[in-house]
């Protein structure tokens, strides 16, 4: 899990994208705005997570982008998403490792013993 500081930088980033693909002041986009407060229909959340998409190098099931309904949603739902993400990347990172380390990945055998 990000630590405090890195989900508030997260937030932030998060409320500024919303903010730029509505073409809203920033400051009226806030963790507790509600996207009917916003204006912002499903054509907008669907752009909204587009660019989030983009943006955080995620993939947010269809079945998710359905239930959101407000900016907490968004926010608690892509910080799941880097989380996972970053798992799965430590992972793969640790399985390369360990590979490489067997020589299984990079395809070199150990040195035969004379």
């Amino acid at each position: 899990m990000p630590d405090l500081k890195q989900t508030d930088e997260l937030t932030q980033r998060i409320l500024r994208i919303i903010a730029e693909t509505q073409r809203k002041d920033p400051a009226q986009v806030t963790i507790d705005s509600s996207f009917e407060e916003l204006g912002i229909d499903s054509m907008d959340g669907i752009n909204i997570i587009f660019a989030l998409e983009n943006e955080f190098n995620i993939n947010v099931p269809d079945e998710e982008v359905k239930n959101i309904r407000s900016v907490r949603d968004v926010v608690d739902g892509v910080i799941r998403l880097i989380v996972e993400a970053g798992r799965t990347e430590a992972g793969e990172t640790q399985s390369k490792v360990a590979a490489e380390a067997d020589g299984g990945a990079s395809g070199e055998s150990a040195q035969p013993a004379s």
